[in-house]
């Protein structure tokens, strides 16, 4: 079936090309009266974009909330759309690893761009359990993420020169607001004792954040949701965690909570008593339209959650 799949695709996109380029004999191209059409994969992508383009962009994410990026597998309706935009913005470093063939397609007659391939590679981490690749989850690192947006600022400039100082403006003024994120999340989670600084979570999605804010960062699966997840490394993480008497630990919207309760239950066995610390946002946002559904808000929620919960007072 996959293989068929992917035989199917080049002959889509050519029927949807040929498409775009009857339309476009009739509607022109895009004009000054009309949006420049995005199409993002991740919303971490997207909605910054929206944010900073305002209505000179019409903008939208193809994995939407609890959507893994790992697994997502592009549907038709999502290569018409893709094939439809103006520029598409994807994260790259393998995050959507299921659909490169699909970029590739599509980048042969529209600007396809890896926003984090933008990042110096000695700025980035690697995947401890596969030497050179790096590890995707550049958002979490917020002056990272401020280079992965440039990137595609600059791409709309270029596209869109007449409104270049528009975006230029707009850009300022959000990474302003990054900024003062990255100060606010700073102090909250400085408050956390030091033998309490540690992230546990479903899989290993959190190391740039770990590695911004001094806090040591527990996956039990690989940087991918497809990664193996053993017995032993549940017992490496309970162990780990009573130890150091770890008092909460994590779940992520888009990730199964089965092994954080293994963890969980047991450390219970071994008699500490972890709490569920809350849920997490990692490799998808939340709903459009509420807070959770912003970079800055998701990113707000993981660090009220995680400093809430392991700052909290032992019970005496």
């Amino acid at each position: 079936m996959l293989r068929w799949f992917k035989l199917f695709i080049p002959a889509l996109l050519l029927f949807l090309a040929a498409c775009g380029g009857a339309a476009s004999e009739t509607s022109g191209e895009t004009s000054g009266d009309q949006p420049i059409s995005i199409v993002t994969t991740i919303a971490q992508i997207g909605e910054p974009l929206q944010d900073i383009g305002g209505d000179l962009v019409s903008v939208k994410s193809i994995m939407g909330p609890g959507v893994d990026p790992h697994t997502f597998q592009a549907t038709q309706s999502d290569i018409a759309t893709l094939s439809k935009a103006d520029i598409v913005f994807y994260g790259g470093l393998n995050l959507e690893g299921q659909m490169n063939e699909v970029f590739e397609q599509i980048g042969a007659s529209i600007p396809v761009v890896a926003v984090s391939e933008s990042i110096p590679k000695d700025q980035l981490l690697d995947d401890p359990e596969a030497a050179g690749a790096p590890d995707p989850h550049v958002w979490f690192d917020i002056d990272l993420w401020k280079i992965a947006l440039e990137s595609a600022v600059d791409e709309l400039k270029e596209y869109a020169p007449e409104h270049a100082e528009t975006f230029e403006q707009n850009k300022v003024a959000y990474f302003e607001s990054l900024d003062e994120l990255k100060n606010e999340s700073q102090e909250l989670l400085t408050k956390i004792p030091e033998e309490k600084r540690y992230l546990v979570t479903a899989h290993d999605a959190f190391n740039y954040f770990g590695r911004a804010f001094d806090i040591d960062v527990i996956g039990l699966q690989g940087l991918s949701t497809e990664d193996e997840i053993g017995i032993s490394d549940i017992e490496d993480t309970v162990d780990t965690i009573v130890e150091a008497k770890v008092p909460a630990v994590f779940i992520e919207t888009s990730v199964s909570e089965k092994n954080i309760n293994s963890v969980i239950e047991g450390a219970k066995s071994k008699g500490l008593e972890v709490q569920l610390g809350g849920e997490l946002f990692s490799d998808a946002m939340g709903e459009a339209g509420t807070a959770k559904g912003t970079y800055l808000g998701m990113y707000r929620h993981n660090v009220e959650t995680i400093a809430s919960a392991l700052t909290e007072e032992e019970e005496s």
